[in-house]
């Protein structure tokens, strides 16, 4: 789908929000609280962004990109584009549902990971669904849509955590997420290590994984090198193919040399578009987007970024 930047805002330190019109005028797909697109940049790189407009916002995709110094080049080529630019993207996917049948949803937002959650915020307060909203930043100057967190209908289910701040309350996920129970739900998005944090805390209270909806912007740097994989084989069920994997490759990247394409988008075991159905052997997952649960089950795996731990993996392909 082509899209013109309509408006490119700043909107706190460091982050930019841009208006995405579709290019040819028409309607714009519609999405579920969650749901990101994929956003190709004149520069090659694809990334994905979680959507945050409002609900009542049908003519233009609204995303928020915070610019960072540690960027693979992503967030940079976007804060360098302009109204008027053309871009190319797909979607929206959603891989990080809201489960509007729940008796009460807790919102865990670190930084930039308000985007998706502000969305869920305003969907769950539209239909006087029972919620909290817990927003962590190092500045206030770093927090992003303020204006929406204060509306009337949003305001007294939000916490605001600024740790430059004195005086303001400390996040303490123990106390604020309380004991699990049927119909409750969890959902943390934001840095690596915050919610390495809140997931870790939910799991010693004895949470369901099942119930600790997580969404990563970016994978964390493997601690596992190269020099430590170990070449496999994968065989396609379909067409009977064995295909081998170099210590040194990927599952995708062994796939695509021997004519075999497989989705993907950010290959970083992020955003699930090319989660791959497991039938025999075991699956060495490097993935952040599979639960614990899933991971153990061993029927799928992300071939962008894990490995097998047997010598042969059967694939649904």
């Amino acid at each position: 789908m082509n899209v013109v930047v309509a408006r490119v805002a700043d909107i706190a330190t460091d982050i930019r929000s841009f208006e995405l019109a579709p290019l040819d005028g028409g309607p714009l797909p519609e999405y579920a609280p969650g749901a990101h697109i994929d956003v190709h940049l004149p520069n090659g790189l694809v990334r994905q962004y979680s959507l945050c407009g409002r609900r009542e916002d049908s003519g233009a995709y609204l995303i928020a990109v915070q610019r960072g110094s540690a960027s693979r080049g992503g967030s940079h080529a976007m804060h360098a584009l302009r109204a008027g630019d053309a871009l190319r993207i797909e979607g929206p996917r959603n891989h990080f549902p809201l489960d509007v049948t729940a008796t009460h949803s807790i919102l865990f937002a670190g930084g930039i990971g308000i985007t998706p959650l502000l969305a869920m915020a305003e969907a769950l307060a539209a239909r006087h669904a029972s919620l909290d909203l817990h927003y962590c930043v190092r500045e206030r100057s770093r927090a992003a849509f303020l204006e929406r967190l204060d509306a009337l209908a949003l305001r007294a289910h939000v916490t605001l955590h600024v740790d430059s701040e004195p005086g303001k309350p400390a996040l303490n996920v123990s106390r604020v997420s309380g004991e699990p129970a049927p119909g409750r739900h969890l959902y943390v998005c934001g840095p690596a290590g915050f919610m390495t944090h809140v997931i870790s805390i939910a799991q010693q209270a004895g949470w369901d994984d099942a119930l600790v909806h997580r969404e990563y912007f970016n994978a964390p740097v493997a601690g596992k090198s190269a020099e430590a994989d170990e070449a496999f084989v994968v065989r396609l069920v379909k067409s009977g193919r064995a295909i081998p994997v170099a210590a040194s490759q990927t599952v995708v990247e062994a796939l695509a040399a021997q004519g075999v394409r497989i989705d993907t988008s950010c290959e970083q075991g992020v955003c699930g578009t090319c989660l791959t159905r497991v039938l025999a052997g075991q699956p060495d997952h490097r993935d952040l987007f599979l639960t614990d649960a899933e991971r153990t089950r061993n029927d799928q795996f992300l071939p962008c970024c894990s490995r097998s731990r047997t010598p042969e993996l059967v694939l649904d392909l």
